[in-house]
């Protein structure tokens, strides 16, 4: 089966923000196409908490510690600080990856833009080792300071081989810098703007690493917060990695809510909107789940799945889209198992979703899944697997 089937020219709509029921009988008859005005104010700065669903939990609990960040930061000296000692523990001893400078590198080309500054393509100036470099502005602002020291502390943390790596950082001339690991295929947010679409059989070994990826992501308690094509990266080599952890947050305890507007609006869940619904509670892993069942749908059907490719929505029609509307499903020629996989991770009610791990179960999953008797066997079904996938980054990034 081929990796991308070619669809009829359209221009593709994601709505985003820039960088992007069943819950009782009020809702039964509540299908607004086309709201009025809504005193919503703009997302707000990004913030930190979340809560494990290993239950039905709806009381409240107390607010999370988020890793080592303050909210706050009194001072710059105390701001200066907090990010002197986080750029030595990312390059300290204890991590197990290389380490490089940062410094150490030339810039290539601008790869595109993260959750709050530019990344490049570099290389290292002597072992011309290739490289991403993410640079974020410091502009001495509390919000953005936290979000850089949050996102310090989960790379350090993260050590995954289904999450991009880093390997240094850096601070000069009121620049925080990344050295991260570069992905030569670039994003499923890539093909899409190809204007085409994945196929099973791939979307399902894609599915399977992100998945890796959030079971020990969710295991050490950190939630993503913002999966959605742009942030799952690709690789010539079958390479899948979660990338962007500008967003994400360390829990510091199990149960802890968390009602803040983070991460891209498109592919936010419905309770990350109207909480209340929830009993005032946001479960962050189901969120994780939300938005890889509405990536993969992006991917199956070429276009953002709630809104018609036609459509020029404004935020409040897209928020009503996605809280009052039934949730998209799959097209009719999709298999059972690829339909029942989406209708599970966009269930309205996050308690319903199932975790990563028993996802990786699923057998939209595993009727893809090789057992390899030998190595020669992986390495040859792998080459075979992978080997239109291959052709189709090479077309579009070389």
């Amino acid at each position: 089966m081929p990796l991308v089937e070619k669809r009829p020219k359209q221009e593709l709509r994601s709505p985003s923000v820039s960088h992007g029921d069943d819950n009782g009988e009020k809702q039964q008859h509540r299908k607004i196409q086309k709201p009025g005005p809504l005193p919503l104010p703009a997302p707000p700065p990004r913030s930190a908490g979340v809560s494990e669903g290993s239950g039905r939990p709806r009381t409240r609990s107390a607010a999370p510690v988020v890793g080592k960040v303050d909210v706050a930061l009194p001072s710059q000296q105390s701001k200066a600080n907090q990010l002197s000692g986080e750029i030595l523990r990312v390059n300290g001893p204890s991590s197990q990856t290389e380490r490089v400078n940062p410094e150490d590198t030339v810039k290539i080309r601008t790869l595109g833009f993260g959750s709050s500054g530019k990344v490049y393509k570099v290389q290292h100036k002597k072992t011309n080792k290739v490289y991403a470099l993410k640079i974020i502005q410091d502009k001495h602002e509390p919000a953005v300071c936290k979000q850089i020291l949050t996102e310090m502390d989960i790379l350090r943390r993260a050590r995954n081989p289904y999450v991009v790596q880093c390997y240094g950082a850096s601070e000069k001339g009121g620049e925080i810098s990344f050295l991260l690991e570069y992905m030569d295929g670039g994003s499923l947010a890539d093909i899409l703007k190809s204007n085409k679409v994945i196929s099973e059989r791939y979307l399902a070994d894609i599915a399977m690493k992100v998945l890796k990826g959030l079971d020990y992501l969710h295991r050490n308690k950190i939630v993503h917060r913002d999966i959605k094509p742009s942030n799952i990266l690709l690789g010539r080599n079958q390479e899948v990695k979660i990338a962007d952890f500008g967003v994400s947050t360390v829990l510091a305890s199990t149960l802890a809510p968390c009602n803040t507007f983070v991460g891209t609006c498109a592919y936010m869940s419905p309770e990350r909107f109207d909480p209340d619904n929830q009993g005032g509670h946001y479960n962050g892993y189901a969120a994780d789940i939300w938005s890889l069942g509405l990536s993969l749908l992006e991917c199956a059907i070429g276009h953002y799945p709630f809104i018609s490719p036609e459509e020029k929505p404004d935020w409040p029609t897209l928020m009503f889209a996605i809280c009052y509307n039934p949730s998209p499903s799959p097209p009719e020629n999709a298999s059972p198992e690829f339909k029942d996989f989406i209708n599970q991770c966009l269930r309205k009610d996050p308690f319903l979703r199932p975790r990563a791990s028993t996802l990786l179960a699923h057998p939209f999953i595993t009727q893809y899944e090789v057992v390899p008797s030998s190595r020669a066997h992986s390495q040859q079904s792998g080459g075979r697997f992978w080997g239109n996938f291959t052709k189709a980054l090479t077309s579009i990034f070389s």
